[in-house]
């Protein structure tokens, strides 16, 4: 009998690296917090087959805040792979950091799109980094949309999907007017024909967990691994939730169900 395959890896996002360990972001340092996320990927009771960043490895594309993020992500034993955040670029994500094997599906040296499997699975990573005048807002590339369009008119292995915005609203009123993918709607309709091989799109920028499902499709996102942003209905404007611990996801995929487990972890002092 053939035992079916099983995939796991870890989803985290929005480390926010700065230029030194020092550095600080809404009041607390990303830095302590990110090497701890590392020291406990590295100790868990079952290993990943690889992590996944969703994207913000730099609040600022800094060339020593990626350096910074490669020499800690350089301790993980299994492969990382990156999304491209509104913080950071493509072109520094390929200069400084190092991922596992990929083939691109975007031939534009100013975005990072590309697909890798996994025993069987196919992951595919989209950029939809938008133009500055947009940020925090994403938009995906017709491309990129075309490219899920051809992936749909034939069969293929399962496909999970990441990248860094949300494409659906959230019923939080300062996230949906600031943090959507502007094309959204268009990128949940490419996805329909593919439902049947969809085990699951996974996103960051939202620094909570959430999830939404649609059609079938569900959207989980993950929280930050330093800060957590509040997103209650009534939140016009941006607020912290100081309550709200850093975090990561730890992702089965089965053969029959995805599972997803939401972790937090306790602060260093004074971080």
């Amino acid at each position: 009998m053939i035992t079916p395959n099983i995939v796991y890896f870890v989803h985290i996002s929005d480390t926010h690296f700065g230029p030194t360990a020092d550095y600080a972001r809404h009041g607390f340092r990303p830095y302590p917090c990110a090497r701890r996320v590392v020291e406990i990927i590295t100790n868990l009771p079952t290993k990943p087959d690889f992590v996944m960043h969703t994207g913000d490895v730099t609040t600022h594309p800094d060339p020593e805040a990626y350096r910074l993020a490669a020499e800690l992500f350089s301790g993980l034993e299994v492969p990382i792979y990156y999304a491209v955040g509104n913080h950071d670029t493509a072109v520094s994500i390929r200069q400084f950091l190092n991922m596992g094997p990929k083939q691109n599906i975007s031939d534009d040296p100013d975005r990072l799109a590309y697909t890798f499997d996994v025993k069987g699975y196919r992951f595919v990573v989209l950029d939809g980094r938008a133009p500055d005048e947009m940020d925090p807002h994403g938009f995906l590339p017709q491309a990129q949309l075309d490219w899920l369009a051809e992936e749909a008119k034939r069969d293929g292995p399962p496909l999970t999907i990441f990248l860094h915005y949300p494409a659906l609203a959230m019923n939080s009123t300062w996230m949906d007017v600031n943090m959507l993918l502007l094309n959204g709607e268009a990128f949940h309709q490419a996805l329909l024909p593919l439902c049947h091989r969809l085990r699951g799109v996974f996103y960051g920028h939202v620094h909570q967990n959430m999830q939404t499902v649609r059609d079938g499709i569900v959207y989980t996102a993950v929280s930050s691994v330093f800060a957590q942003f509040s997103a209650w209905p009534s939140h016009a404007t941006v607020t912290m939730d100081s309550d709200h611990l850093p975090g990561f996801n730890f992702v089965h995929l089965l053969p029959e169900q995805t599972i997803v487990h939401q972790h937090t972890f306790k602060r260093i002092a004074n971080s």
